[in-house]
C-alpha cells in the first residue's frame, strides 16, 4: 500500500480560505455585507442574532487584517464607522452563495 503524502497545511489553499472565514459567524457577516452591501457595526449585530458584540468586532477586525473588509468612518465626533466588503471581499461572494445554494437544497 502505497503512503499518502502528507501536505503542509499553510500550502492547502481550501485551509488558507478557512483561516479567513472559518470562523463561527464570519460567513453571516460576509452574507450581510454581500446582500446589503455597506453596513454599521449595529446593523450587522442586529442582523446576527445571538452574536456577542465582542464576537462581531473580532470577526470584523480578523476580515480587515485580511483585507476583505475596509472599515470606513463616517463621523469623527463620535467615531462612527461602517464596514464595507474590498474587492478581495467581494471575490468570496460565489463562495457565500454556493453556500447558500447547498443550504437550500440539503439542509432543512
Amino acid at each position: 500500500m502505497q503512503k499518502q503524502k502528507t501536505q503542509n497545511i499553510s500550502d492547502c489553499p481550501v485551509a488558507r480560505t478557512l483561516d479567513v472565514i472559518g470562523s463561527n459567524w464570519t460567513c453571516l457577516i460576509m452574507r450581510d455585507l454581500l446582500l446589503h452591501g455597506e453596513r454599521r457595526f449595529q446593523d450587522l449585530q442586529d442582523s446576527l442574532d445571538g452574536i456577542a458584540p465582542t464576537t462581531l468586532s473580532d470577526r470584523l477586525r480578523t476580515l480587515e487584517q485580511h483585507g476583505v473588509v475596509e472599515r470606513r468612518f463616517y463621523s469623527m465626533n463620535p467615531p462612527r464607522a461602517e464596514y464595507v466588503l474590498t474587492a478581495k471581499g467581494r471575490d468570496l461572494g460565489p463562495i457565500v452563495a454556493a453556500m447558500r445554494a447547498w443550504g437550500r437544497k440539503h439542509a432543512r
